[in-house]
């Protein structure tokens, strides 16, 4: 007799159809797990061996026991096989008796036969909805999660007996129900610098605002303790809120990389990261044996902060093309290929040149013009050419740093980021884009009509300052962000020259 489980595998972020296929044969005890088990996943005929015994009483009748997870062409990974193998043993020896059909199963197995906590459910469940699985047996700690995905009935698994007595209908185990979730976010989750507490930095705190709000690349370039670390702490703080489809995005690649928290199974606010800059360029990128998500996929739909950004190795910040540009980041492998999402805010800050204090009055640089030519040359100009906000941040002075004079708080300024992103919401309803810095030429086109004033600023700006067409082109969309923070329809020319003014990249 053959039994036939469905599971499930992920790959990158995406889960594919897994069958374990059981056959027992009376004769010499063996056990075989074949179809490329990974040690994780091959150590488990260890582990269903114990359960099974512990939970019949007895033991296992002599016999060859043969497991084959089909396909036999994709590594399957991890100790998430224990329950489909033994209920497909279970199956084979005649101990359940249930329609295989539609049902699905997927979790780990503590030897007193409890279930464990589970990665990627989300993906897992996503994959039953599409297949049209009726029932998704998965971890009790992990239902919140699946249920983020509708149209599949979730079944919590406390332990294998509960789940055997299940599908012998001698109990009943009752069904996950779903809860209707807001789009409420939450930013308690992390540190955060409230941006009223940064004296003076009037220009900064304009440009972080801005950023912000369409979701824009920025540059800031200052000698050390000018406020870069600390204005980009704010930032959390003034983000929009997560939609409900943000949200799962996030969620799904957190999931994956084994950092969802299990108090929270969506998560609500916009990631935040900071990666030290002697992280390596798989840990920034993602891969590895088992390909994960890295920083950069980690950051989507939220900020990543590279702080002293020139200390980043060149392969680490060129690797930051393709996200910046296309939004994914693709890990080649020896078997193919991997896409991850990567649609992230990049907040840079870098120091002047080595020593620092080059253009700053109150200290003397150290560095020949060599030196900072060379020190600048670090961040090539692919890279500046993807920056939308690029400013020189200057020393605050004393009088303002010793001034009582009350500033706006990140929520005040955050309000008007959220209005802002919901005319962009609205403006993009139905199309793949969420925020301005994703607006193709031909988006521009459509919803960045300049009267003759700012065409006459545009082009005398891209003659002067020497400018490309993808800098143009996100300058165009600076100004369209500022508008909308004033909510303007009309891009006027105020805004284009003020989209202009964060040029500074294309003016060194």
């Amino acid at each position: 007799m053959i039994a036939k489980i469905t599971s499930a595998a992920v790959i990158g972020l995406d889960a594919q159809l897994v069958y374990v296929e059981v056959h027992f044969s009376k004769g010499k005890s063996k056990f075989f797990i074949v179809g490329m088990p990974d040690k994780a996943c091959s150590e488990s005929k260890e582990r269903v061996s114990a359960i099974i015994r512990n939970l019949l009483g007895r033991r296992i009748p002599a016999g060859t026991i043969t497991v084959n997870l089909a396909p036999a062409d994709i590594l399957k990974t991890g100790p998430v096989y224990d329950l489909p193998i033994s209920i497909g043993i279970l199956s084979v020896l005649g101990e359940i008796r249930f329609d295989q059909n539609k049902k699905m199963f997927f979790g780990e197995l503590g030897l007193d036969g409890r279930t464990k906590h589970a990665d990627a459910v989300l993906a897992i469940s996503d994959l039953a909805r599409r297949k049209g699985v009726s029932e998704l047996y998965i971890p009790e700690s992990d239902v919140s999660e699946a249920g983020l995905i509708p149209g599949t009935e979730i079944l919590p698994v406390r332990a294998l007996s509960d789940l055997v007595a299940h599908l012998n209908r001698t109990e009943k185990i009752k069904p996950f129900k779903q809860v209707k979730h807001t789009n409420q976010s939450s930013i308690s989750e992390f540190d955060q610098d409230d941006i009223a507490y940064i004296k003076g930095q009037k220009q900064a705190k304009r440009a972080m605002e801005i950023a912000a709000s369409g979701s824009h690349n920025l540059l800031m370039c200052g000698s050390p303790g000018s406020g870069k670390t600390m204005l980009a702490k704010s930032l959390p703080g003034i983000l929009p809120t997560l939609t409900f489809e943000e949200g799962l995005e996030v969620t799904r690649i957190y999931s994956v990389a084994g950092l969802l928290n299990n108090n929270h199974s969506l998560l609500k606010y916009r990631p935040f990261r900071k990666p030290h800059h002697t992280i390596s360029h798989i840990a920034l990128t993602g891969g590895g044996s088992i390909p994960r998500p890295g920083e950069i996929s980690l950051s989507h739909r939220g900020v990543l902060f590279l702080d002293e950004f020139t200390e980043f190795s060149s392969k680490s910040i060129e690797s930051l093309r393709q996200p910046l540009e296309d939004g994914v980041i693709t890990i080649s492998r020896a078997k193919g290929t991997l896409t991850f999402p990567a649609k992230f805010m990049l907040i840079a800050a870098m120091n002047p040149c080595r020593c620092g204090w080059y253009g700053d009055d109150s200290r003397e640089c150290s560095c020949s013009p060599l030196e900072i030519t060379r020190y600048n040359k670090k961040i090539s100009g692919p890279i500046l050419d993807r920056i939308d906000i690029s400013l020189k941040v200057q020393r605050v002075e004393f009088n303002e740093l010793n001034s009582n004079m009350n500033t706006e708080t990140s929520s005040c300024v955050q309000a008007r980021v959220q209005k802002a992103k919901e005319i962009q919401n609205k403006r993009f309803t139905n199309t793949h884009i969420t925020s301005n810095s994703e607006m193709s030429q031909k988006d521009i086109e459509l919803n960045v009509i300049l009267d003759y004033t700012s065409k006459v600023i545009l082009k005398k700006a891209v003659i002067k300052l020497n400018m490309s067409a993808r800098s143009y082109f996100r300058t165009m969309k600076v100004a369209r962000t500022i508008a909308d923070l004033e909510q303007s329809e009309a891009v006027k020319s105020s805004h284009v020259a003020e989209a202009l003014s964060y040029r500074i990249a294309d003016a060194t």
